[in-house]
């Protein structure tokens, strides 16, 4: 959707949605960070009876699930977007804290920047069903922090 349409859906002019929202880039960012907040509670709730590293395979699997049930971030991650845009995903910080935050990982941003690298690998290149990304999660991921608990 361009930017004439959503100020006419929004009842204003094009000048007014700029002046309050910032652009289509910020208004972007302000509809992908409310969708990825509310992914991010209810993968929160998911993951409560889980701990250490059955807590990081049940986040990634829960992402995984919540991810592709939310519309507003389906349309986008399967939209055109420059490898830029896959870049700044796989870097960004908030997208790191989250991780950390959700499996409750030592503060390690290359092991989260990781856990977002798999996520957003498996939600552009699915597997053929959640059997089978269960099994590759528990197969190379889950041993990574089970060792790394243990070190």
């Amino acid at each position: 959707m361009d930017v004439d349409r959503v100020a006419a859906r929004a009842g204003c002019s094009r000048a007014t949605l700029y002046r309050y929202v910032g652009g289509k880039r910020a208004l972007v960012e302000a509809v992908m960070s409310r969708a990825a907040d509310a992914v991010a509670e209810r993968i929160e709730a998911a993951l409560q009876p889980f701990e250490n590293a059955e807590r990081i395979v049940e986040a990634i699997l829960a992402a995984l699930v919540e991810i592709r049930a939310e519309p507003t971030l389906v349309r986008w991650l399967a939209g055109a977007h420059p490898r830029s845009t896959d870049e700044y995903l796989a870097r960004a910080p908030e997208l790191g804290r989250v991780a950390i935050s959700l499996t409750r990982i030592a503060p390690d941003e290359e092991a989260a920047g990781w856990m977002v690298r798999v996520v957003l690998a498996l939600l552009t290149w699915p597997l053929p069903d959640p059997a089978a990304e269960r099994h590759i999660v528990e197969r190379f991921v889950e041993p990574v922090f089970r060792i790394r608990a243990l070190s």
